[in-house]
């Protein structure tokens, strides 16, 4: 039995093959819609939150869980004897990893270890992976806490969105503000900078077509010939998630690559979008 537990969120948008194999629990965050509440990923799925983002004029908003709800999750796993790595999504974005510091007040003798990503997505999702990979390899907790602080300064995620309006009505713009009222007939580029934990404006290219091949480009710049890890994030973007992952294929040295909604917490403050979030193999 591994003896430390890592556990995420459900914007890791971890892939079930992952989570599966790793046993990562995800804690289900929130969407409130029309009085409804959704446990992201449980009660909707990404299908059919695309389909009524686009269909239902009522706009839909997001929610954490409670610090008691949180505890319900971990303390089974402190029961089992284990210690846990409870890694969130950036705490610009979400106030997650501010209820995972209440439980740690509530319930002091949790053996738990919280870590703020600094990032979202499956940017958020290699640092929650690399960790599991670390607990499962019979790491301590504290060298499973080293490897995930290890991989903040080195995911990176950019995206292309249909509109930045998701974004500025949920509050998540950050610097990419400056974007608005220049954006007509433009197909922005957002992304969140290792370490960095907001959302910037990265370029603003007029089609979506050229949005793809400038964020390939960035990614060049980025990793250079090293091998990568990737993944295609989409929401409502299925066939041209699959041509950018043929397209990374062609021009990098995939070491791995997963294709994934971005789930409907997600969704809800970035609207139709497909995104890239990778890291390089370190330098020998």
């Amino acid at each position: 039995m591994n003896p430390v537990a890592v556990v995420t969120d459900s914007v890791a948008n971890l892939p079930a093959e992952v989570t599966e194999k790793y046993g990562i629990p995800i804690v289900p965050l929130r969407i409130v819609w029309d009085g409804e509440v959704f446990r992201d990923g449980v009660d909707i799925t990404p299908q059919e939150f695309y389909v009524r983002l686009r269909e239902d004029k009522r706009m839909p908003t997001t929610s954490t869980i409670a610090p008691e709800e949180l505890l319900q999750v971990l303390r089974p796993l402190a029961e089992e004897g284990k210690s846990i790595v409870a890694i969130f999504l950036a705490h610009e974005l979400s106030a997650t990893v501010d209820v995972a510091q209440k439980v740690q007040l509530l319930a002091p003798t949790l053996p738990l270890h919280v870590v703020d990503s600094r990032t979202a997505a499956m940017a958020e999702g290699f640092v929650v992976l690399e960790a599991a990979r670390a607990a499962a390899d019979g790491a301590t907790v504290e060298q499973v806490v080293a490897r995930a602080q290890e991989m903040i300064p080195r995911v990176h995620i950019l995206g292309v969105v249909e509109t930045l309006e998701y974004l500025r009505r949920g509050g998540r713009i950050g610097t990419a503000a400056a974007f608005l009222g220049s954006m007509l007939q433009m197909k922005p580029i957002v992304g969140i900078p290792p370490g960095h934990g907001s959302v910037i404006g990265v370029a603003r290219p007029r089609t979506w077509k050229n949005a793809i091949e400038q964020m390939l480009d960035l990614m060049a710049e980025e990793v250079g010939e090293r091998p990568v890890h990737v993944a295609v994030g989409h929401g409502d973007q299925e066939e041209e998630a699959h041509a950018m992952a043929e397209a990374l294929r062609q021009r990098f040295d995939v070491q791995e690559l997963y294709i994934t909604y971005f789930t409907p917490v997600m969704g809800v403050h970035t609207g139709p979008v497909l995104s890239v979030s990778f890291y390089a193999d370190e330098k020998e």
